[in-house]
């Protein structure tokens, strides 16, 4: 499977993924890692596991359709099977979503539908003043409508008492190093399918 990765921020997920494929966990070959923010960590990460990286800035393109245009060709180009959204911070547009329909796997800090992206744009700390009683993360099949896709796995954490943002984050982030590449060998494996909204 040749999988290509997109990140914005520190790449704590890319690094459990290109962890995961190293140990021979996860049958995979990244064969890309995009990012969108000159800087960012993840795209460290990709250098210190030799992954070529590219960096395609929405500043740097006169307007959103001709970068999301970037980001597509950028994936042909490199003849990705999966697409896997390891802390992409921007949303996808239907370019590159339709070009990959049913191989763009995100994983979001929340059980879904529970605080998606679009209505809690920081899902712990509104999991938090909601009074939940567990949260967790999410891995799902990303589509047009924002966090709404099939879902494929999701893992639970409990909220303990005097829990903060960042203790609950911290914790959720354990289940998302674990679950995403586990889910990502389900998809080397041809063992995920969906029908209609369904993932199974």
């Amino acid at each position: 499977m040749r999988l290509g990765l997109l990140a914005s921020g520190r790449g704590s997920n890319v690094e459990a993924i290109l962890t995961a494929i190293h140990d021979g966990r996860l049958d995979a070959q990244p064969v890309v890692l995009i990012c969108d923010r000159a800087g960012a960590p993840a795209l460290e990460v990709a250098r210190r596991h030799i992954v070529p990286a590219e960096l395609i800035e929405r500043a740097s393109y006169a307007t959103r359709e001709a970068w999301s245009t970037a980001i597509r060709d950028c994936l042909l180009a490199n003849r990705v099977d999966e697409v896997a959204l390891a802390g992409f911070a921007a949303i996808l547009d239907p370019v590159v979503v339709d070009a990959f329909e049913g191989r763009i796997l995100n994983i979001h800090p929340s059980l879904l539908p529970a605080f998606a992206g679009s209505v809690a744009p920081e899902p712990q700390a509104a999991a938090l003043r909601e009074g939940v009683r567990s949260s967790g993360c999410t891995v799902h099949i990303v589509t047009n409508d924002v966090d709404a896709g099939p879902i494929v796995a999701q893992a639970a954490v409990p909220v303990l008492r005097d829990e903060t943002v960042e203790s609950l984050s911290a914790r959720i982030l354990v289940e998302e190093h674990r679950l995403y590449p586990e889910v990502l060998q389900w998809v080397a494996e041809g063992r995920v399918r969906i029908a209609g909204t369904e993932a199974f």
